[in-house]
């Protein structure tokens, strides 16, 4: 707002030379924005980009004000295989000592990893073991090819997280997605998308997702459900202990914020891969969500939007 005044205004604060920026978070009390950048160009060919190629792959914090860097942490330095930091950040207090809140910020990565940051400095306070498998993890791109999990479609692609005050835990989608991984030297040209190589779902192997719930004070997952497609879209959790979230199947499903445990479904018809949102109308708590399908995942397409509405009971 200052920065309209003052005639200031810019549509993007640039960065460092990260390739894509997700949807960013604003601590208003401290008049910081929050935001993850995406991995540089090419993907997979990397020689062209020698060094830490800062700050793609990171969480920044920036001056709401003025647009300057507060404080940077990258998560993957020479980022040569598309995992990037792709899901919103998440502000949230922890409890602390004789009753002294932490202020944190918590992503979740491609990586299959969550990450909990100190929201002053940026400084990592801890990591959840992984939310999906890991193999060859960081194994450098061939030729040849090579396999790797998780794969450039996540762990956590774009999915939006959500924390809950009541369980201290949050809640992020996963994609269990294998992938072959090959680059080649290639030059940019003006338009194309610029990999500099490819990565492949492997024919023939299983893919999944799933529901996983990280309790930030330490990072230990407190549990997953398991889903038969791999998950992208995002998630929404009520103050009831309800988190809700949708699938490519179509399922729209509510599941135990505490256990994990599914309370109810209803099929869309097409992939429910938005993430869910909840309002209010003359006092009862409304639930709705797109149903539209994923182009990325070849999910069924529709263009419905579903309401619910919750009992008091």
């Amino acid at each position: 707002k200052k920065m309209v005044e003052e005639g200031k205004y810019t549509d993007t604060w640039k960065v460092g030379g990260a390739s894509n920026w997700m949807t960013a978070s604003v601590d208003p009390d401290r008049e910081m924005v929050y935001v993850t950048t995406g991995n540089p160009s090419p993907d997979l060919y990397g020689e062209i980009r020698p060094g830490d190629n800062r700050w793609s792959d990171s969480l920044v914090a920036i001056d709401a004000n003025t647009g300057e860097m507060k404080w940077a942490h990258q998560y993957l330095p020479h980022d040569v295989w598309d995992l990037d930091a792709a899901s919103p950040p998440i502000l949230a207090n922890v409890p602390g000592e004789e009753g002294k809140a932490k202020q944190v910020v918590v992503t979740g990565g491609k990586t299959g990893w969550t990450y909990v940051h100190n929201r002053s400095n940026g400084n990592l306070m801890c990591r959840s073991e992984n939310m999906v498998p890991h193999e060859n993890l960081f194994a450098l791109p061939t030729k040849e090819g090579t396999r790797m999990l998780p794969g450039a479609n996540g762990g956590v692609e774009w999915s939006p997280g959500a924390y809950s005050p009541q369980t201290h835990m949050v809640y992020y989608l996963n994609l269990h997605q294998p992938m072959h991984y090959s680059v080649k030297e290639q030059e940019y040209q003006g338009g194309d998308l610029w990999l500099g190589g490819a990565f492949t779902r492997i024919p023939g192997t299983e893919q999944w997702g799933n529901v996983t719930a990280v309790d930030i004070r330490n990072c230990e997952i407190a549990w997953k459900h398991k889903t038969e497609n791999p998950m992208i879209g995002g998630a929404l959790v009520t103050a009831g202990n309800v988190v809700f979230t949708g699938m490519g199947n179509g399922n729209f499903t509510a599941l135990n914020a505490k256990t994990g445990d599914k309370l109810w479904q209803f099929q869309a018809g097409a992939g429910v891969n938005a993430a869910p949102m909840a309002f209010e109308v003359d006092g009862q708590l409304h639930i709705a969500v797109a149903a539209g399908g994923n182009f990325q995942l070849d999910y069924p397409r529709g263009d419905s939007v579903l309401v619910f509405a919750l009992d008091e009971d």
